[in-house]
């Protein structure tokens, strides 16, 4: 049975689970379980603190688990990235009062307040800055006003929590983050490989049928070309004739997103298009 952790609250939670119960996984219906079992399915849900499930899956106890990218390279855990999810986004940023520094370059000497210490650690040994680092939880954005430190590194939403702090984001990214699957470095070799597999094949479903839409459309055989350029499909998309001599029906996923713009250009060429549906369960 395939062991997966779950992140139990936070920003990864609710979406995490939306996209397992897409996927056709069993979850759990009171945020008090801790554990549930998924017979059908041959899979184990944990769930578990966030910043808790690299450690857990990079002991081997679990085989898989689903958290923040940064909190991946926060925990310094033998765990991999494996799949990015799409959801939870983030950048990491380093912010201070204005005229403090203008790159991680002005970090020499000085001292920066963070929850995120394995991160900023890392970045700032990667670009030789010797550096101090303060472990704070929760926010951090009081440590320049009490004089624990000069600079912080955080997550950047919208950045207003900073403003309304009177500091201001400097410097490029120091990483941009993302809910993702995480495997033990090296278990590609392990028994539980093939499952593994499988559960990637489900979320990559769950990601295309997100993503992308179905569009049907009629054109002139004369026109195909030039049509089938606009709508390549993932592979390709399914081509028949049609009664009426000279016309052809056309069916392609295309990204949600530009799919009104698509219908403009097929309509320009000839081509009569409607969406037909949203894609609810796509399997690669």
């Amino acid at each position: 049975m395939l062991r997966i952790a779950v992140p139990n609250k936070g920003s990864l939670s609710g979406p995490a689970a939306e996209m397992l119960h897409e996927a056709g996984y069993r979850q759990r219906r009171e945020s008090k379980e801790l554990r549930i079992v998924d017979p059908a399915n041959e899979v184990e849900f944990f769930y578990l603190r966030p910043r808790d499930i690299a450690i857990y899956v990079s002991s081997g106890k679990l085989d898989i688990g689903i958290t923040g990218r940064d909190l991946l390279i926060d925990s310094g855990a033998e765990a991999e990235e494996i799949l990015p999810l799409g959801f939870a986004r983030s950048t990491f940023r380093f912010a201070a009062k204005p005229g403090t520094a203008n790159g991680v370059e002005d970090l020499k000497g000085r001292t920066v307040a963070t929850s995120y210490e394995g991160i900023v650690e890392g970045h700032l040994a990667e670009h030789g800055i010797d550096a101090s680092v303060v472990h704070l939880d929760g926010a951090v954005e009081t440590a320049i006003e009490l004089g624990v430190a000069e600079v912080i590194a955080d997550v950047v939403e919208t950045g207003t929590s900073l403003r309304n702090a009177g500091l201001e984001v400097f410097g490029k990214p120091i990483m941009k983050s993302e809910a993702v699957v995480i495997r033990r470095t090296g278990a590609e070799r392990d028994e539980a490989e093939p499952k593994v597999q499988q559960f990637l094949r489900r979320l990559q479903g769950v990601l295309v049928a997100r993503t992308y839409v179905m569009m049907d459309y009629d054109c002139r055989v004369e026109q195909l070309e030039k049509a089938v350029a606009l709508t390549p499909g993932l592979e390709s998309p399914t081509v028949s004739p049609l009664h009426n001599e000279g016309w052809v029906a056309v069916r392609a996923m295309v990204p949600a997103k530009e799919a009104q713009r698509i219908m403009d250009d097929l309509y320009d060429i000839g081509a009569r298009a409607i969406l037909t549906t949203a894609i609810h369960a796509c399997r690669l």
